[in-house]
């Protein structure tokens, strides 16, 4: 069974709500990462090899939507400040990924705690039954835009 159309109304303040909301966690998000030392950018690819594990510098590019060239000077940064180091595939010796060493894993994992914190305070005045069903309506719309 198919669901009524939504009222326009509905889906444009929807829409804006979502995009006000996504631009201050990203507003909040780069302004705690001045306290850790990282770009965004840096982040983001962390963040990358934290959820998918080891990737290339060209799978990594894809997902930062940056330039091969742009994302292999991001590697190289990260890889002065030791959070990262390429690693030869064991399978295909020409085949070079990177991965995430402690540093960038500690991190990762604090940057993580702090945007958290920053989130559950805004939270906190939301009744947990609204929450279940926001984290539920949330999902189910992220799982009909994602590819």
């Amino acid at each position: 069974m198919t669901q009524p159309l939504l009222h326009s109304d509905h889906v444009e303040e929807l829409e804006l709500l979502l995009r006000l909301i996504a631009k201050e966690v990203r507003r909040k998000g780069r302004e705690i990462l001045n306290d850790f030392s990282i770009t965004p950018p840096q982040f983001d690819a962390l963040n990358y090899l934290w959820e998918f594990g080891d990737l290339t510098i060209g799978e990594l590019s894809n997902k930062l939507y940056l330039a091969y060239s742009t994302t292999t000077d991001l590697v190289d940064r990260m890889e002065r400040n030791d959070l990262c180091e390429r690693v030869r595939d064991k399978n295909d010796r020409r085949v070079v990924r990177l991965h995430m060493k402690e540093k960038g894993r500690d991190l990762i994992q604090r940057v993580l705690i702090v945007r958290r914190e920053y989130l559950a305070k805004a939270l906190v005045h939301v009744p947990a039954a609204d929450l279940e069903v926001l984290a539920g309506s949330l999902k189910e719309i992220y799982t009909h835009i994602s590819d």
